[in-house]
């Protein structure tokens, strides 16, 4: 299966876009869902943050899981109880459940997670070791 590096960087948190450019096809754990929407964002140096739209959602009805290079999202809405039961004119809201699945690059790690506004909001943050740094070699004179 084939995906434009518009829908790899869609998925990936903290790697370099150039690392991609001449890439043409990925594995199968890319997704390109595109329930519920959200957005990636780069908020600082090394510091990025996921945000889904989750309206509708409770916390307790979605899972974040990160595991090694991956970052899963999980929403299942609980069922309604018979005595809950409404009659709805229009259903606008969407209720089903979804799954996302982001690769996150080396030293990515999760943060945290919350939710405000009907936004799911997480937290990254690269952070390379020392020893992997780049560091300045100095160069002697014979």
């Amino acid at each position: 299966m084939k995906y434009t590096l518009e829908e790899v960087l869609r998925n990936t948190i903290g790697l370099d876009p150039t690392l991609f450019a001449a890439q043409t096809q990925i594995g199968t754990g890319l997704q390109s869902l595109g329930y519920p929407p959200y957005d990636i964002e780069k908020v600082g140096e090394d510091e990025y943050q996921v945000t889904l739209a989750v309206a509708g959602f409770t916390p307790e009805e979605m899972t974040v899981t990160s595991v090694e290079s991956s970052l899963e999202i999980i929403g299942e809405k609980k069922a309604i109880k018979d005595s809950e039961e409404r009659t709805f004119l229009h259903r606008g809201i969407a209720q089903r459940k979804f799954k996302h699945t982001f690769t996150l690059a080396d030293y990515v790690r999760v943060v945290s997670a919350k939710t405000e506004n009907g936004l799911l909001i997480i937290d990254l943050l690269r952070e390379v070791p020392e020893s992997q740094k780049p560091r300045t070699i100095e160069i002697k004179s014979a």
